[in-house]
């Protein structure tokens, strides 16, 4: 079936592209090879058509890129070098297309399609929320490497295209026309009509002129040589305060920029190649590549049995209007637009936590994500009240408050009796298993856990949790909202802690007892940054609060025994009224809510002197293998379904090195006999809580792998 049609307009011929049975448009080989048939074939000899407008048949999508599972099929430099050359070949006959070629855009425009797109004469985007254009190729291990290099930031400037290129952005149509990566931008109803208007313009040597890229800005720096060199040295210094030189990708990237800018097009074209080649084949981009394959296959996993019926939420209710349930509604109404109806225990917690959901929306605003009047609609949608008023219509019900199971037990008994039967009724638990919470409800097959990572509105994870009772359509509610949401979805099981929280609670107790062993605040934090995380366990600690981590820390040791008992360092520092981030006084000071150095003062309140000749090797493993262990322990028990989201969900819930694959892909790597052959040294230096996963063992003993089809070298990783 093809992938093509044309149309006529008189003289122009729409060329429109719809992959079928795909979702989105991608480019792979038979796409290619049929898109040049046309192009270059009947197209370009027709004397009757004079100009050509390219245009998606998809609802929502552009051309999303090219198909990545070709590179999967990359085995060596040469090959990689092949690919490469033959997307540039095509480019650049796009570029010099005998007659005028309109790209009509609506919906997302990313990588390939986007490096097409700027080959063309002239370039055209809706004003809708969902056309975005940008290069995300870094974002798997990659770079822009059919000219993107090159093109964008002779499109735009190059200071203006290395934010977008190292980055991996996608930057809404609204901006893109103000940076000159578009030349029009129109409402959708009237795009083909402007594009083939457009396109005969163009076709009787009317083009009107660009816009300078860039502005007063580029003037002074973009188009001078001096002026980008300061641009090149600022761009990789800022690269590597990100990446600390784990993802080479960014740097391959402005090295290829910077090569086509200050030698020519040409050589900047073979630097793409060159650099193609190492990045495709190397173990970083593989890595990163079965990631994005993994989040794209839950986007398609409802956790529940095939035709299983999801309810759609159109209301939705929060029963707790603090951080977390401010966070979840202005998400909901910013991400899902959905009403949302808070409650609190008084009308000035509602307000104030209708206040904080808004200012969700005033940033998105101030960012140019929405428009004023998308503001004032999605702002109509939050409302409140210190009572049930509002809840009985809402389909989905979302509790958050304290982490306290008394509490959430009243909270579910009190909501039970005024929301529908077929209500779902989702607890934003970090820790406490979901029977517990629903072992008095009338409906427990209606109850579930959605525990939300905080901030709600950038952290890109949710677990839903079912419990042993909970209903597959619930489920599937749940998992369909929370991709509404825009989060990567994983389906855990009713444990202590879950997924994410279970396998850093070893990693953050062994935190605390190194700081009881006088290891500096700075080396605990440098050591695991280094590593690849992209904050250390201490300012992690801070971030997430100190009561609520000694609150979890309370449940897992309840659950779990002495493996998982905390140090006594969070208990020291609460006493002394340190609560981190959230009250201004933990391990670091805090001046106007901005994170300074290290308060020295908390080292008395744990009663010890920072040693100088700390040992940052065995700091590091002592922290690594506390987790990787307790990751081996949980995928055992089946807290997770599959190692994919064990390994995806560590990535997106705590930032795990998503170069490194994830914690049981890590293992993998390293080979199970490896890690128990470290565990079993910790232990007889540390302590019993570090012995081996049963599991473990009986792997390291067969030679299995958490990921046995993918049977990959060691990275080289020194353990």
């Amino acid at each position: 079936m093809s992938a093509f049609s044309v149309l006529r307009e008189g003289e122009v011929a729409i060329l429109v592209l719809d992959v079928p049975g795909e979702p989105v448009n991608t480019l792979g080989a038979e796409v290619v090879r049929e898109f040049e048939a046309i192009l270059f074939g009947d197209l370009r000899d027709d004397p009757t058509v004079r100009a050509v407008v390219l245009q998606s048949g998809k609802a929502e999508n552009f051309i999303a890129g090219a198909d990545i599972k070709q590179f999967l099929a990359i085995r060596t430099r040469d090959e990689a070098r092949d690919l490469c050359l033959a997307g540039q070949a095509l480019i650049d006959r796009v570029a010099e297309y005998g007659k005028p070629l309109v790209s009509a855009i609506h919906g997302g425009c990313l990588g390939a399609g986007l490096e097409l797109s700027l080959a063309c004469t002239w370039r055209i985007a809706t004003d809708h929320a969902r056309t975005t254009l940008g290069l995300p190729e870094v974002q798997i291990g990659i770079l822009p490497a059919a000219g993107g290099c090159q093109r964008l930031p002779r499109a735009i400037g190059v200071r203006a295209a290395l934010d977008i290129i190292l980055a991996g952005k996608s930057v809404p149509a609204a901006r893109a026309f103000r940076l000159g990566m578009v030349d029009e931008l129109v409402h959708p109803a009237i795009l083909r009509d402007t594009a083939v208007q457009a396109a005969l313009r163009l076709a009787e040597g009317r083009r009107p002129a660009r816009r300078a890229a860039g502005g007063l800005a580029a003037l002074a720096l973009d188009r001078n040589p001096l002026g980008r060199a300061v641009v090149y040295r600022r761009a990789k210094a800022a690269v590597l305060k990100r990446t600390h030189g784990h993802y080479p990708a960014p740097l391959a990237a402005l090295e290829a920029v910077q090569t086509g800018m200050e030698r020519g097009m040409r050589a900047g074209l073979a630097m793409e190649v060159e650099k193609f080649a190492e990045l495709a084949t190397s173990d970083v981009s593989r890595e990163l590549v079965r990631i994005f394959f993994g989040t794209t296959a839950l986007k398609k996993d409802d956790g529940a049995p095939p035709g299983t019926e999801v309810r759609p939420v159109r209301r939705l209710g929060i029963l707790g209007a603090g951080f977390m349930g401010a966070g979840i509604a202005g998400t909901a109404v910013a991400q899902a637009g959905v009403e949302v109806r808070l409650k609190d225990a008084d009308l000035p917690r509602v307000g104030r936590g209708i206040k904080a959901a808004r200012e969700i929306l005033d940033g998105r605003l101030k960012r140019r994500r929405i428009t004023r009047f998308e503001h004032a609609r999605q702002a109509a949608l939050v409302s409140g009240a210190a009572d049930f008023s509002g809840f009985a219509r809402a389909e989905l019900v979302i509790e958050a408050v304290f982490e306290d199971l008394t509490l959430k037990r009243e909270v579910l008994a009190e909501c039970e009796a005024v929301i529908g039967r077929e209500a779902v009724f989702a607890s934003n638990t970090s820790t406490i298993p979901i029977d517990r919470i629903a072992a008095g409800a009338h409906h427990p097959e209606r109850v579930l856990g959605m525990h939300f990572f905080s901030p709600v509105d950038r952290m890109p994870l949710l677990e839903v949790i079912a419990g042993s009772r909970t209903a597959p359509d619930a489920l599937a509610t749940a998992v369909r909202f929370g991709r509404r949401l825009g989060k990567t979805v994983i389906v855990v099981a009713d444990s202590p802690g879950f997924w994410v929280n279970r396998i850093l609670g070893p990693y953050m107790n062994e935190a605390g007892l190194l700081l009881e062993e006088g290891v500096p605040v700075e080396i605990l934090d440098r050591v695991m940054t280094d590593f690849g995380f992209p904050v250390g366990p201490v300012t992690l600690l801070d971030e997430v609060g100190l009561d609520v981590a000694a609150k979890a820390g309370g449940v897992m040791q309840e659950a779990f025994g002495e493996r998982l008992m905390p140090s006594g360092a969070l208990a020291k520092l609460l006493a002394d009224g340190r609560k981190g981030r959230k009250n201004g006084r933990g391990f670091f000071l805090y001046r106007n809510g901005k994170k300074g150095g290290v308060d020295e003062t908390a080292y008395k309140a744990l009663g010890v002197q920072p040693v100088a000749d700390a040992d940052v090797g065995a700091t590091e493993r002592r922290l690594l293998y506390s987790l990787l262990n307790e990751a081996a322990h949980a995928h055992a028990e089946g807290v997770i379904r599959q190692a994919r989201d064990g390994d995806i969900g560590a990535v997106f819930g705590f930032g795990f090195p998503a170069f490194r694959g994830g914690p049981l892909r890590m293992i993998d790597a390293l080979g199970a006999d490896t890690v128990v052959r470290i565990l079993e040294d910790l232990v007889r230096d540390y302590g019993e809580r570090f012995t081996p996963a049963p599991s473990l063992v009986e792997m390291a003993r067969a030679g299995e792998r958490f990921h046995p089809a993918d049977r990959t070298a060691s990275r080289g990783i020194d353990p």
